[in-house]
């Protein structure tokens, strides 16, 4: 791919994920605008298609409505195995989106590998997004739904005491706010987050960030753009919380373990890599990954490559140690 002037020098793609990102590129690159989000704010499929390919994965899906930030109604979706009984662990998994598109019930099969196939009852907030819903909303509703389902676990099905936080971006960085907010206002316990290429820093000054400008997926422009929707003037100021922005914590002392990783061909690789030692330097336990030549969303989006092969496989290991063995 071609650097723009202002492009720092980067490490390479993985060989296998140039032709991707290349045809990318040849169609003009993405390029995220207000217009574009009611359309990548769609599921991309009817309810019906989605529950037909659940049940064919002998999987089940219900909605329920919970109160959100300030008690506003949001959805929370209760996705399981078909038939089962028991109390099981419960994977709160939280969507992707740069904090202003993407679905709560999208992208459920990237789940299937690596999280699906233990015993877990899923449940995914439909927590608000910004602009329309900035800062606090997101984050503050992802926590309401976190709290909801702990204090309903027998309606649920899942275990209170095995609650995983899950999530990938924005999600990613939504998940580990939400660990922050249940250890301060002594919340539900959470046994582990996994944080998969996470959206951490409002600050924009990484080399990560200055690599990947203008380059890849989910570059720095397109992150910017969620960090401005979801903070406006405050980006980059004193006044962002640590539950907004996981990056600004000082004190990441007394969180559960967690599962870290990254590309080292994407914007948020340094943030990550940041974050991960901040968690050694509080003592608690981290596992980091960063694959190399892996761009943002590489192993959703090129799932059968073998670094996409290699990081599914780590994460299905970490999640198997934590919750027990295949369902």
């Amino acid at each position: 791919m071609p650097d723009t002037a202002t492009t720092a020098p980067r490490p390479p793609f993985d060989p296998e994920f140039v032709p991707f990102l290349t045809a990318l590129d040849e169609r003009g690159g993405f390029h995220l605008t207000t217009e574009m989000l009611p359309r990548m704010r769609e599921l991309g499929m009817t309810e019906a298609q989605l529950d037909e390919g659940l049940r064919a994965r002998g999987l089940e899906r219900r909605s329920v409505t919970v109160p959100g930030h300030l008690g506003d109604p949001i959805t929370l979706a209760v996705i399981q195995r078909t038939g089962r009984t028991g109390p099981a662990a419960c994977a709160y998994a939280i969507h992707g989106g740069g904090m202003v598109f993407g679905h709560h019930l999208g992208n459920l099969d990237s789940y299937d590998e690596w999280l699906l196939v233990h015993d877990v009852v899923l449940v995914s907030p439909d927590y608000r997004l910004a602009p329309e819903h900035p800062d606090p909303y997101p984050v503050e509703d992802c926590y309401a739904g976190l709290v909801w389902s702990a204090a309903h676990a027998d309606e649920l099905g899942i275990d209170p005491e095995r609650i995983l936080l899950v999530g990938q971006s924005a999600g990613g960085g939504l998940a580990a706010g939400t660990a922050l907010l249940a250890r301060d206002r002594g919340g539900p316990e959470v046994i582990g987050q996994v944080l998969i290429s996470p959206m951490l820093d409002d600050r924009d000054v990484t080399c990560s960030a200055r690599q990947f400008d203008g380059v890849g997926v989910a570059d720095r422009a397109m992150v910017g753009f969620g960090w401005d929707a979801l903070l406006g003037d405050r980006r980059g100021g004193d006044d962002v919380s640590a539950a907004a922005a996981p990056a600004r914590a000082s004190d990441l002392g007394g969180l559960p373990p967690a599962y870290v990783d990254c590309g080292s061909a994407e914007v948020f690789r340094d943030e990550t890599v940041a974050f991960a030692s901040a968690l050694w330097a509080a003592g608690v336990q981290a596992e980091l990954h960063v694959w190399p030549g892996a761009f943002h969303g590489s192993s959703s989006m090129l799932p059968t490559a073998t670094l996409s092969r290699r990081a599914t496989r780590a994460v299905r290991e970490w999640t198997g140690r934590l919750l027990g063995p295949d369902a």
